[in-house]
């Protein structure tokens, strides 16, 4: 059962990505609304998911939150040392653009000098993310019906943003669309694959829970650094503000629903 339930949550991140896809004559409005999903999906659903099973405190501090502040760190860190390493070797403006991603003439440069590394990496973290989800849809069928059909129609429903924001990740960063139609459908598989490993064994609580703190503090980075200054920096208007906040109120609707 968990697993045909996973098939729903494969065909749900395939229609996010189509979705983000087809929408790039308002990229503004995409981006905005992603940032808006990942503000919600991390402060609405892993945190508080993340504080409940990961358990211990750390010298007065709940690991969960320790692994957070430890995943927007990460997260930093990796997307600065790369970009040194590519101005170190003329790659950040090698196509004569300035550190601040314009080309010489003034046209803007379509990624902003970001690394395309770093949008790999970030959609791989997200099929990491779908991954576990499978493992959460699995788990909570073999602790009963009631359990399993609340987590599914979260997992169902939210794997819509995660579609969304792979793809839009992978290109936010310069990669080719080939790229981020691959990540997208590694992501959608992950469910499924995850549901299916259940059969196999059971994945802890508690390791699960420092899984979700620590990936929850990569997302925030993500959509705080990157996503949402990209979507204001050249369409500063209400309509892109309220696609942030309608992606925080979809999610904050879903994690209602399940509950």
């Amino acid at each position: 059962m968990a697993v045909i339930v996973a098939l729903g949550a494969f065909l749900m991140t395939l229609a996010g990505g189509w979705t983000a896809q087809r929408v790039t004559d308002r990229r503004h409005l995409v981006l905005g609304l992603a940032g808006g999903l990942m503000l919600g999906v991390v402060g609405l659903d892993l945190l508080p998911e993340a504080m409940h099973a990961a358990g211990d405190e750390v010298f007065g501090v709940p690991l969960a939150l320790l692994l957070f502040v430890g995943g927007f760190l990460v997260a930093h860190c990796v997307e600065r040392l790369l970009a040194v390493r590519q101005a170190s070797h003329g790659g950040r403006n090698g196509d004569g653009g300035d550190s601040h991603g314009y080309v010489h003439g003034g046209a803007p440069d379509d990624h902003g000098g970001r690394v395309p590394q770093v949008g790999l990496t970030a959609a791989a973290a997200m099929v990491g993310h779908s991954l576990a989800d499978g493992v959460a849809l699995g788990a909570a069928f073999q602790v009963g019906g009631g359990m399993g059909v609340a987590v599914a129609l979260a997992v169902i429903t939210h794997d819509f943003a995660d579609g969304f924001n792979t793809y839009t990740l992978t290109r936010l960063y310069g990669n080719a669309r080939r790229k981020a139609l691959m990540m997208l459908f590694a992501d959608a598989v992950a469910p499924v694959v995850g549901a299916a490993s259940t059969l196999l064994f059971t994945l802890p609580e508690e390791p699960l829970g420092a899984y979700l703190g620590f990936f929850g503090g990569v997302l925030l980075y993500l959509a705080a650094a990157e996503i949402l200054p990209e979507a204001h920096h050249k369409h500063p208007a209400l309509s892109t503000l309220m696609c942030t906040v309608g992606g925080v109120a979809g999610i904050w609707l879903v994690v209602g629903l399940a509950d």
